[in-house]
């Protein structure tokens, strides 16, 4: 979400999205609020501090992990001032192992994914942060069902050997797939039954993947689409996966009709022959990605318009 302000932002996602609110995140506020920062401030053993190129793992805790620890608490202090009462699912968001490694940089300057053991304890010290974060979150939501999201923009870049080197000149080697894959599953287990949502706004979203470890529903930027995933949708559909489509632009302009923003999911549903009445069951309407980078009136509108689009597509699914 934009702005800086904890309170303003829990009340505006728990005003405008009754029935399925979430922890937001305010990167505005500098390191430590940012994506890679606060999953940074959730793990444990694992400390980071700010350099010119990113963030660098730490032998301690330092300035940037404590102000990153301070934000979470703030917004969690947030979240649970304006959830009192409240039952139904709750979504939390972390940075999953695979961006995580892409984004984190070891002592030498590369990017943790360079180095499979490091890949292994950050993945390790992340199942063991989520696991406390979710604990603390079901303490103060005791009514929650809580949905965890792994944010994966990198994934596919990982899967497919196309991640920089810090001098630019070379790409890291693609990871293995069952090593992706397995580390996302003990992600997955994480949740200790609790669905789990693992979301990418980059072209070629690897849906088989995804629901071979196990997510609960995917969550992607539709209008990156192409016909190569249509099948692997409509077998995620099939298979009981939900599809969180983001289908809202993420940054300031002109809002269609609700109507207008699911027709491209009814269309998609009828090219797959896929029952119509499943729609509401299967798909949740979100926008394209973060909207960090719209105004706060517009991130307004759009949570708002996700709802009565979402609302369209139950009420007439044909």
């Amino acid at each position: 979400m934009p702005g800086g302000d904890a309170r303003e932002a829990a009340k505006t996602v728990t005003g405008s999205l009754e029935t399925f609110p979430y922890l937001p995140e305010l990167p505005a506020r500098g390191p430590g609020a940012d994506m890679i920062g606060r999953t940074l401030g959730m793990l444990v053993e694992v400390y980071g501090h700010v350099e010119p190129s990113g963030w660098r793992i730490s032998d301690r805790p330092g300035r940037d992990t404590r102000r990153a620890h301070s934000w979470l608490g703030e917004d969690l202090d947030a979240l649970e001032e304006f959830t009192q009462g409240y039952e139904g699912p709750l979504k939390v968001s972390a940075v999953g192992p695979w961006t995580l490694a892409t984004a984190l940089e070891l002592r030498n300057g590369e990017a943790a994914l360079s180095d499979p053991g490091a890949c292994r304890d950050l993945a390790g010290s992340l199942a063991e942060g989520l696991r406390g974060h979710l604990a603390d979150v079901r303490r103060r939501v005791p009514g929650a069902r809580v949905v965890l999201q792994l944010d994966e923009p990198s994934l596919t870049a990982v899967l497919q050997g196309r991640v920089k080197s810090a001098s630019g000149y070379r790409t890291h080697r693609a990871v293995d797939r069952a090593v992706v894959e397995g580390a996302l599953r003990d992600l997955v287990a994480v949740a200790d039954g609790g669905p789990v949502v693992v979301h990418s706004c980059a072209p070629e979203v690897p849906f088989a993947l995804l629901r071979r470890a196990g997510v609960t529903g995917i969550s992607f930027d539709f209008a990156l689409l192409t016909e190569r995933e249509e099948e692997a949708i409509g077998e995620a559909v099939e298979g009981g996966t939900a599809l969180f489509a983001g289908v809202v632009p993420g940054v300031d302009g002109r809002l269609s009709d609700p109507a207008g923003s699911v027709m491209g999911v009814r269309t998609l549903w009828r090219r797959l022959g896929l029952t119509p009445g499943t729609l509401s069951e299967s798909v949740v309407i979100t926008p394209s990605c973060g909207l960090a980078g719209a105004s706060p009136g517009y991130a307004r509108s759009v949570l708002a318009h996700c709802v009565r689009a979402a609302r369209s597509l139950a009420d007439n699914p044909e």
